[in-house]
């Protein structure tokens, strides 16, 4: 049994109001990560959301370094850290759709609403109270820890890349930005970009966007369509559930937005995918070119079985394949392709078969970028303390589990995710709404206040040697 579980938990409860209030203030701060700003590395946001957790590992008494603007961290004692905890401040883009202002945290029957409560600010904003409550508790760490944060990680994780460079991780690392109870399987990644010419024809699509990052279900489309009416569109979109679809007549063109819903890149069964919805729509109403889209990537499949892919296996499941932007200007077409895969396949093998499918079918690829899968071996010290941690909090078995989603720790050796969600919610992470239920908050408190406690002792330190 955990020696200090009761007392976190009395804790936690007394200091919530207090706990909420700091969520609230990293929430308000829109930390979208770019490239394209005078201010290096990664924008204003990152940076400012970087000094605010640079700022509260301070006021915990802990030694911080802010690396170049890339991360920052803090050691909670002298000596080499035997463990990193290790999260993002970074989000993606609002979007569009929220009930509730993205960029304020919005409580209501009990769920916790704004950009970031589940990826990663709320479990980040646990960690740092998990650190809290152990100091002022006075409970004993026998072995020095660390708390990193970075600041490009939906970017692309460029920052984590820098900051090993000049930190390397210790032996145990884990992560607060994947699925309970401990994610020590990561499936491999593709992203690929192909472009492609769109006949002009009598019925043509002379502008469509629709997806704004690759790692996303586009949950929104607009377009201009012409030679076709409202009636002719909305029969062809009338199969598609739970979608809204809205034109306006310009002349002999047709001005539109269709409504799905965004998600997650690597949990497409969770969206509307807008992309797919028109390609198979246009591709109906016998505009060129959106057939060939439409039978490549089948609206409602997941999996590219319809290209040659599909593949599963028995650790890492099913893999998941989707169209994520597809955008038009003057004919010319460009797009971008999502793909998580199991880990007995390799990222060449992905890529191959779907460049294939897309040269037949007349486009050009025109990037690639990918991740082998990552996985660890359950039996570690770290996984099987974690899992011990995970039962003890929860009351309920512990196992590892596999998912799609790309963490900070995909290219560390041993190194899993933990938390912050359970795999059978839906927190609509990187889509309108996204939450965490307080109930869930409170976990994510008690399990790394616990983790940190258990994983710092020293016999956790022989045995990883």
């Amino acid at each position: 049994m955990l020696e200090y579980k009761q007392s976190f938990e009395e804790y936690f409860e007394k200091h919530m109001d207090e706990i909420l209030a700091s969520l609230s203030e990293i929430i308000a701060i829109d930390s979208v990560a770019t490239l394209e700003s005078e201010v290096k590395p990664f924008g204003e946001g990152s940076a400012k959301a970087l000094k605010w957790g640079e700022d509260f590992l301070k006021k915990l008494g802990m030694k911080t370094i802010n690396v170049d603007g890339y991360a920052v961290h803090g050691d909670y004692s002298d000596g080499e850290p035997v463990l990193a905890v290790l999260s993002h401040l970074d989000t993606v883009p609002a979007g569009e759709g929220w009930s509730y202002p993205p960029f304020e945290l919005t409580i209501k029957d009990d769920v916790l609403y704004g950009r970031g409560t589940i990826d990663d600010k709320g479990p980040s904003v646990a960690v740092l109270y998990a650190v809290k409550a152990i100091k002022d508790l006075g409970i004993p760490i026998e072995r020095n820890f660390r708390v990193v944060f970075g600041g490009f990680e939906e970017g692309g994780c460029d920052d984590i890349a820098y900051y090993q460079k000049k930190f390397p991780f210790p032996k145990m690392v884990f992560t607060p930005d994947g699925s309970f109870p401990v994610l020590n399987c990561e499936k491999g990644l593709v992203h690929l970009t192909f472009k492609g010419d769109i006949t002009k024809g009598e019925k043509n699509v002379p502008y469509l966007k629709a997806g704004t990052v690759i790692n996303a279900v586009p949950g929104k489309a607009e377009f201009v369509i012409a030679n076709v009416t409202a009636d002719e569109l909305g029969e062809a979109c009338a199969e598609f559930e739970g979608f809204k679809l809205n034109t306006e007549p310009q002349g002999n063109m047709l001005a539109g937005v269709l409504i799905g819903k965004s998600a997650h890149g690597s949990r497409p069964e969770n969206g509307l995918n807008t992309a797919t919805a028109l390609a198979k729509a246009f591709g109906k109403l016998g505009i060129e070119g959106f057939d060939r889209i439409a039978k490549i990537f089948v609206h409602g499949d997941f999996s590219g079985k319809q290209l040659g892919l599909g593949f599963a296996d028995k650790v890492s499941g099913e893999m998941t394949c989707v169209l994520t932007q597809l955008n038009i200007d003057d004919g010319k077409l460009t797009a971008g392709v999502d793909i998580r895969f199991p880990i007995d396949r390799t990222s060449k093998e992905i890529t191959d078969i779907l460049t294939s499918a897309l040269e037949n079918g007349g486009f050009e690829v025109t990037s690639v970028e990918s991740m082998e899968p990552h996985y660890v071996d359950e039996n570690t010290p770290l996984v099987q303390t974690l899992l011990g941690v995970y039962e003890d909090v929860s009351g309920t078995k512990g196992e590892c589990i596999s998912e799609g989603g790309v963490t900070y720790v995909h290219n560390t050796p041993g190194a899993v995710a933990f938390g912050a969600e359970f795999p059978w919610e839906n927190n609509n992470m990187h889509g309108a709404d996204e939450h965490i239920s307080l109930e869930t908050f409170r976990t994510n408190l008690n399990m790394y206040a616990n983790a940190i406690v258990e994983l710092t002792k020293a016999d956790k330190l022989e045995e990883t040697k």
